[in-house]
């Protein structure tokens, strides 16, 4: 058995992934758009045909999928949960990411030692995902 997470953006999707590609250092594996889907009919605004359907990131043996959500449907609000992100090696390839993802977004816990060890730090990124990132140094 795997979990993974799923990701809904409300229209922005493709901007979150370039983001975090470039902050995560990974890549967009799989992008499938409405336009040409089974969800492609009339009812399907023509400004969200090129919208995402579908995703699939990779970084580092990690995963996780994203999507934009339906037309109509409310701009998600990311509650009850974080993205985990641990780095292992140096602290410093961790405050890399981690001040990559805070750009543009809110730091709601400063990347630092905490009293369990390593460097851990919380925060949510300009698209409104919560982050935790973590390193054992």
């Amino acid at each position: 058995m795997q979990i993974e997470s799923y990701l809904f953006f409300g229209g922005n999707c493709e901007e979150a992934l370039a983001f975090y590609k470039r902050c995560l250092g990974g890549e967009i594996v799989t992008l499938m758009r409405y336009e040409g889907s089974p969800m492609d009919n009339a009812q399907l605004p023509r400004e969200w045909k090129q919208k995402v359907m579908h995703s699939t990131f990779e970084s580092k043996g990690a995963r996780f999928m994203a999507s934009d959500t339906m037309p109509g449907q409310p701009k998600p609000a990311y509650q009850g949960f974080a993205m985990s992100v641990y780095v292992p090696g140096s602290a410093d390839e961790a405050r890399k990411a981690f001040d990559a993802l805070a750009e543009g977004g809110k730091v709601t816990m400063p990347f630092a030692p905490p009293f369990w060890g390593g460097h851990f730090g919380m925060l949510t990124d300009r698209f409104g995902v919560p982050w935790m990132v973590s390193s054992e140094h």
